[in-house]
């Protein structure tokens, strides 16, 4: 089952829930959040509240895809509570790229980016109960950097790349006491800057804080063991490049608990109420083949386990090369 957000075609906001090739709206709601809010204070599960609130109209997905009605399948109303965060070097081939990326002059020694993948091969499967190697973690942004799926990507005017990065991110709610639920798994384009990347390692942080869009569906439940999809970048309407991408703990380093655990450790993390977003990683790029993307372009994701295609245009912001002034009181 999948659950969504849609604008209407009279401007309101509504949850679908689609269930093979049909998808009806959710009665009475708007908001997947406030939907969560509600199984978590009835003891029930997300799936099991939707079903509680019955079958409300028929809703046609792929024409609120095509017509730019599709929103974020889980927001906030303040976006400033909705985290937008990811681990890198997750992936069982994900290594390759970022090692040469950030490759030393010194022969056979490891590079810091080979040694925290080796650290997650040994070690970020950890048993029941048992607590894996960290690994690496980065902050995208709060929900202002959240992108709703065919919306534009916006490239900042100093950015020296924009790339697509072909991800499923994780999808959580803090409830009450502080617990965070996962809801469902959805389709992400981690969007990166990777060229700063490359100029050096430390400007990883600079290199993440782009937008970001994931959706359009939320699959409900547990992600599959192995997810087969397909990225692809589309110029004046051909295919640019493609190259299919795998995820799903059986292509990963890491388990997903494990990761999760390593996000919400932090108290900060667990405030009731706040969204958060975290994308799992991944092993595929254009980069990676020396594809650079330009204004007008268009990133495809897609992985039929995960619902409707992703699509985002690439827009390149200007920039005037002036200094941001800081007012003093």
């Amino acid at each position: 089952m999948f659950l969504s957000q849609l604008l209407l075609p009279d401007g309101g906001r509504a949850v679908a829930l689609r269930d093979g090739d049909a998808a009806h709206l959710v009665p009475g709601m708007d908001s997947t959040r406030a939907l969560v809010l509600d199984a978590i204070a009835a003891g029930r599960s997300l799936a099991g509240e939707v079903q509680a609130r019955c079958q409300g109209a028929p809703v046609d997905l792929g024409a609120a895809l095509a017509e730019g009605r599709m929103l974020l399948p889980l927001d906030h109303p303040d976006p400033a509570h909705l985290h937008l965060t990811g681990t890198g070097l997750t992936h069982l081939s994900s290594a390759a790229t970022r090692n040469t990326m950030h490759a030393k002059l010194d022969g056979d020694e490891l590079t810091d980016s080979m040694k925290m993948f080796r650290m997650g091969l040994e070690g970020g499967k950890p048993g029941t109960g048992q607590v894996g190697a960290q690994p690496e973690w980065f902050y995208k942004g709060n929900g202002h950097a959240a992108v709703a799926p065919g919306a534009a990507l916006d490239s900042p005017g100093f950015a020296l790349d924009a790339g697509e990065e072909p991800e499923i991110a994780g999808l959580y709610v803090i409830g009450p006491d502080g617990t965070p639920f996962r809801l469902g798994f959805a389709l992400g384009n981690e969007f990166s800057d990777h060229v700063t990347e490359r100029g050096n390692y430390l400007w990883l942080a600079h290199s993440k804080l782009r937008p970001a869009s994931f959706g359009p569906e939320m699959l409900l439940g547990a992600l599959p063991q192995h997810v087969e999809g397909t990225s692809r970048i589309l110029r004046d309407g051909a295919t640019l490049w493609e190259r299919p991408f795998l995820s799903g703990e059986a292509n990963m380093s890491h388990s997903i608990a494990n990761l999760e655990h390593h996000h919400f450790k932090y108290a900060l993390f667990r405030q009731p109420g706040d969204v958060h977003v975290h994308f799992l990683g991944t092993a595929t790029l254009s980069f990676a083949d020396g594809v650079h993307a330009r204004p007008g372009d268009v990133f495809q994701i897609e992985a039929p386990a995960l619902g409707l295609p992703l699509h985002n245009p690439l827009v390149q912001m200007p920039n005037d090369a002036v200094p941001v002034a800081v007012a003093t009181l």
